[in-house]
């Protein structure tokens, strides 16, 4: 009758221990496209942004700033993945411009990042 019950408290403790950092992680990005630094040809781009975790897409946003620094905020896609902040940009002039992300895990962390790109 013992064995149970010190089973029962292992997994108490493993689950402290292990349990909490999961909980509070933040939603960081795992990989994007276009990658950072990267030349794109044409003058539309496919924004798709994969995270670690689940995001909450009605808070999350995009903007592209333009190589004058004009802000153009983007339309996340609404059929994107739980894990996926997507958007299509069109009709952008050749040069380096950064894609501004920012996100709300379901955590309720907010993170945020640039990404640059160039365009020819």
């Amino acid at each position: 009758m013992g064995a149970p019950f010190k089973i029962t408290i292992s997994t108490f403790v493993l689950s402290c221990l292990v349990g909490p950092h999961a909980a509070w992680a933040h939603a960081i990005i795992v990989s994007s496209a276009p990658v950072a630094g990267a030349t794109v040809s044409g003058d539309a781009v496919a924004i798709r942004l994969h995270f670690n975790s689940r995001i909450d897409h009605a808070r999350s946003k995009l903007t592209l700033l333009a190589p004058g620094g004009t802000a153009q905020p983007l339309t996340p896609a609404a059929d994107a993945p739980v894990d996926e902040l997507n958007a299509d940009a069109a009709h952008l002039s050749s040069g380096a411009w950064r894609l501004r992300w920012q996100v709300l895990s379901v955590d309720g962390h907010i993170t945020r990042g640039d990404i640059p790109f160039n365009v020819r």
